[in-house]
């Protein structure tokens, strides 16, 4: 009888540290596959999260482990600290000094996670430019073009007294040497710098925060935030805002650049998304990263007649690609190619028992993969020097731009191969949504004025009017510490009802597309009645998807071309747009945010900061910051509460342009038209 009770006891605890799949996630072929792997005992991202708790000092910041004396785990801060905080580590750095340190590391991290993703793909553009592979070209001529010159190279060139096109060939080599100069250059800024509008540029030059070059910046918060340097909050913060627009406004905009040059421009297109978009008579290929240099080949490869017709010779009907993550995202903006899921799916999408091969590059990738495909036929494959897995049953392929298409056939062939290896039942949730994806800041411009008369104009214009109240980019990861896509879509869905247009990137598009907010229809469900307008005239989604996390670049230049086209506004600052990360969890989303926060947009987080143990250096993100560029950090647990502080931000921005009340509309008879005229 007590061994009975024992092993009931046993059960119970087990039970008790598996994940609820409804309380896991909102999507449904989530909660699914969750269930399916409890029934499988195969652990995941969901059950780990309800095992294991998160520490309460380091989740506050407090917690410093920068040299071996350490790590110095602070008290927590007593309710309303009045006057000196006498906390301190055994070298007495205070409370502030610890969180600032901590705060700026994951800048540089994130900062570095961006950037060296834009000199990968500065460095293949080099071989193009080159001409040292045959794989890559330049698909995009008028996008090299038009960026040449923010990197001061010329596009014409005078022969005998007449301007005539310069080389293309010169042009591309010069572009790439400017732009791998960036890294690493010895004088001056960023040149990217200078697309900001030219207010912001003040502010910048006169706070001291203008990066000089991307490598720099990193190399410089990691040494002040070495033991016994940088020991005023405020300094080491003024640091972490230049090392963010080194990602922002340096690595991030030049990745996004130098992708749409060698890939194509995104322009909108009809896909779906969700773990429905799998085919059991497929072969499935999960490509899952950041990286687009191997996934464009990977696409090429999996779509040329030679693997189409190798696949059907093993039982096959086709080959079904799908994506994770932003490498997902890049893939679905310039093909189509749907996302299998958000970064909290990865392992669900070989539970299905339908995934022949998941291709991995950098960032975001789970070392349970490994853990997960030993139980199901799946090949996991990574593909990057800086990313390899200890585990056993991985294959490493190393990918070289010089040879790619070679690299991706044999990735493909391999999968195909794996396809009648297939051990388990399959079972892909029949689940998946229709999505609008793959705008840009030209695209956007199409949109709205056509092809002879395209322009911000005419969303200024209802901006002003009271139409569109204001602009949100709603973007970042999933965080299994909250319910996944929960406060994605809640907060979306509170924005869109209230006529805030929303501007989506990197897992925040793909729960979007996953839950149906990405099409023009949405417009008549969730809008409204401004913002339902606008959209059902112009044709296009409440929740418009600008790509990967490095594409938040797109979002500052759109919001540059706002101020461009003429309003109110001068500045970013100005206009009533704001920004927000509601289930963030990666470094890289701390280092996007200090750099919208900088460039003068309100910025808030779900869940919690890794500030609160230092009240002070709290006060001066979510306050005092304000008043050097414009913007300032916010953070809350609750999404519609988090929609509503957003609203607010935008409604106090349109009260100090005097556009706070809506325009009436006036029906204009024949004598009103003459005036015009005249």
């Amino acid at each position: 009888m007590a061994e009975l009770t024992k092993d009931k006891d046993k059960a119970e605890e087990k039970a008790a540290k598996l994940a609820d799949p409804k309380e896991a996630s909102i999507d449904i072929a989530s909660q699914q596959m969750i269930a399916r792997a409890q029934q499988l005992g195969i652990e995941t991202v969901f059950d780990r999260a309800v095992a294991m708790k998160p520490c309460n000092i380091g989740v506050q910041g407090i917690c410093c482990k920068n040299c071996a004396m350490g790590p110095c785990r602070l008290p927590l801060p007593k309710a309303g600290i009045v006057g000196e905080d006498t906390r301190k580590g055994l070298c007495g750095a205070t409370a502030n000094t610890i969180a600032a340190r901590n705060f700026a590391r994951m800048v540089a991290a994130g900062t570095a996670a961006h950037s060296d993703h834009g000199r990968t793909v500065a460095e293949v553009f080099m071989s193009v430019a080159r001409k040292e592979t045959n794989d890559y070209r330049i698909k995009d001529v008028d996008k090299l073009l038009s960026i040449a010159p923010h990197f001061g190279v010329a596009t014409t060139v005078e022969v005998d007294g007449q301007v005539k096109d310069r080389n293309l060939d010169e042009i591309a080599l010069e572009v790439a040497e400017k732009a791998l100069a960036e890294w690493g250059k010895a004088e001056g800024t960023l040149t990217y710098l200078k697309r900001a509008p030219q207010p912001l540029q003040e502010k910048w030059k006169k706070h001291g925060v203008m990066p000089r070059n991307i490598d720099r910046e990193i190399v410089d918060i990691m040494h002040r935030t070495n033991m016994g340097v940088d020991q005023d909050y405020k300094n080491i913060t003024k640091q972490a805002s230049r090392c963010s627009l080194a990602d922002g406004w340096g690595g991030s905009m030049i990745a996004t650049d130098l992708q749409d040059v060698m890939f194509g421009r995104p322009t909108p297109l009809q896909s779906e998304a969700n773990l429905g978009i799998m085919k059991q008579d497929h072969v499935n290929i999960i490509i899952h990263g950041h990286e687009p240099v191997l996934s464009e080949m990977i696409v090429a490869a999996a779509q040329s007649k030679e693997m189409v017709d190798y696949a059907k010779t093993k039982g096959a009907k086709g080959i079904q690609l799908g994506g994770i993550c932003c490498t997902g995202n890049e893939i679905l903006q310039r093909h189509g190619v749907p996302p299998a899921g958000t970064f909290l799916q990865q392992e669900l999408a070989i539970v299905t028992g339908a995934c022949e091969a998941m291709v991995v590059d950098v960032q975001c990738v789970f070392q349970n993969l490994a853990n997960v495909a030993k139980c199901f036929h799946t090949k996991l494959i990574t593909t990057h020097p800086m990313a390899k897995m200890e585990q056993e049953n991985v294959v490493h392929i190393e990918f070289d731009e010089h040879h790619a298409l070679e690299d991706a056939k044999r990735i493909v062939r391999m999968a195909i191969d794996n396809f009648q290896n297939r051990r388990a039942e399959v079972m892909i949730p029949n689940i998946k949504s229709t999505q609008i994806a793959g705008f840009g800041v030209e695209s956007i411009e199409y949109h709205l004025g056509g092809t002879f008369r395209g322009s911000y104009y005419t969303l200024n214009d209802n901006i002003i009017n009271g139409r569109i109240r204001g602009l949100a980019g709603v973007v970042g990861c999933n965080n299994a510490r909250s319910q996944h896509n929960n406060a994605h879509i809640t907060m979306m869905k509170e924005l869109i009802k209230n006529d805030v247009l929303v501007l989506t990137t990197g897992c925040g598009g793909i729960a979007a597309g996953m839950h149906g907010l990405l099409t023009p229809e949405t417009a008549g469900v969730y809008c409204g009645p401004g913002l339902k307008e606008v959209c059902e005239t112009v044709g296009i989604p409440p929740v418009l998807h600008l790509g990967s996390c490095v594409d938040n670049s797109r979002i500052l230049l759109a919001a540059t071309e706002v101020i461009k086209a003429g309003g109110p506004w001068k500045d970013l600052s100005d206009i009533p747009a704001v920004g927000a990360a509601p289930e963030w969890m990666s470094e890289k989303a701390i280092a996007i945010g200090q750099y919208f926060v900088t460039s003068g947009v309100y910025v808030i987080f779900g869940g919690n900061l890794p500030v609160t143990g230092a009240p002070v250096f709290q006060n001066y993100l979510l306050k005092e910051i304000a008043s050097l560029y414009g913007g300032r950090w916010d953070f809350c647990e609750d999404p519609v509460e988090m929609a509503r502080r957003m609203i607010a931000v935008i409604d106090e921005k349109r009260k100090a342009l005097g556009i706070d009340k809506a325009r009436d509309r006036v029906l204009m008879d024949m004598a009103d038209r003459q005036k015009l005229e005249a």
